[in-house]
């Protein structure tokens, strides 16, 4: 007889394998909509992607991103809207995001005509095996509402899961470094020991509770209803492929090879920074 721990674990991932649909996304709508959505991008946040032609013309490969922004974060958008367009609807894109964002019953279910899963690793290896692109934000929440003093820092939350995915899926890690999110409101504070007391994090897989100054709420309190973002300027940069298999071969070294991804990206972050005349 299985141990009631053991049974809640099993049940769990069934429950996760069905929800898994990689044919949610449709690229009939997705290529209807892209000229109308980056027009939208270009004018309001002058979005620049840079670096496309490093990423592998074919096969599986495991975007890791930075992200800024709160819960708008516009570099997902503006990185998702570029490769569409540079690729084709036809080359398969999914993006991981919190199940607070997925399971919003509108919203949702529109993001998942775009490519959106629920961040697992059962989902991104799913979709790595199915010869797709996955993007995922190692950081999360506690990355994407990171206070203003830390804009320029890439933090992954002591997360290692990515460099074992793509260890074990054999694709390498394009690096996508996302500049100017961060302007388009002014986050005061992630609230990490606000959360813990709350204990968000048993109730719904939230390490922070944020505190920002953003439009249209002034002190907006968790980001939980969005905001709306500032025409900051949004500059993502694609760095050289890692191929992590060959590079960090062992289990042991998964400490090492994160820090590796995170130092490269928060460079080149910084590099981007030094380009920015003003936050707007």
């Amino acid at each position: 007889m299985l141990a009631p721990k053991r049974v809640v674990h099993q049940r769990l991932a069934r429950l996760t394998d069905r929800e898994i649909d990689l044919d949610a996304r449709d690229p009939a709508y997705i290529r209807s909509m892209l000229p109308l959505t980056w027009l939208l991008a270009s004018l309001y946040f002058r979005a620049e992607v840079r670096g496309l032609e490093r990423v592998p013309k074919d096969g599986p490969v495991l975007f890791v991103g930075n992200h800024s922004g709160g819960n708008i974060t516009p570099d997902t958008a503006v990185f998702l809207l570029a490769f569409n367009t540079h690729f084709g609807v036809e080359r398969s894109l999914y993006v991981l995001a919190h199940s607070l964002v997925t399971s919003w019953p509108l919203l949702g279910k529109w993001l998942e005509r775009w490519g959106t899963l629920t961040a697992n690793p059962l989902a991104a290896r799913r979709a790595l095996d199915a010869g797709a692109c996955v993007l995922v934000y190692p950081g999360g929440d506690v990355e994407v509402h990171r206070p203003w003093k830390a804009r320029y820092r890439v933090d992954f939350a002591d997360r290692t899961g990515f460099i074992r995915l793509a260890r074990q899926a054999r694709v390498p890690i394009v690096p996508v470094v996302s500049c100017g999110g961060h302007s388009t409101y002014f986050p005061l504070t992630n609230g990490r020991s606000i959360a813990r007391a709350l204990r968000l994090n048993r109730l719904a897989r939230l390490e922070v509770m944020p505190i920002s100054l953003a439009l249209p709420w002034g002190l907006n309190i968790g980001d939980f209803m969005g905001h709306i973002p500032l025409p900051a300027k949004i500059v993502v940069e694609l760095q050289e492929p890692i191929d992590v298999a060959e590079r960090f071969p062992r289990d042991e070294d998964t400490p090492r090879a994160t820090e590796y991804v995170r130092l490269r990206m928060e460079e080149a972050l910084v590099a981007l920074s030094a380009e920015r005349l003003s936050p707007l």
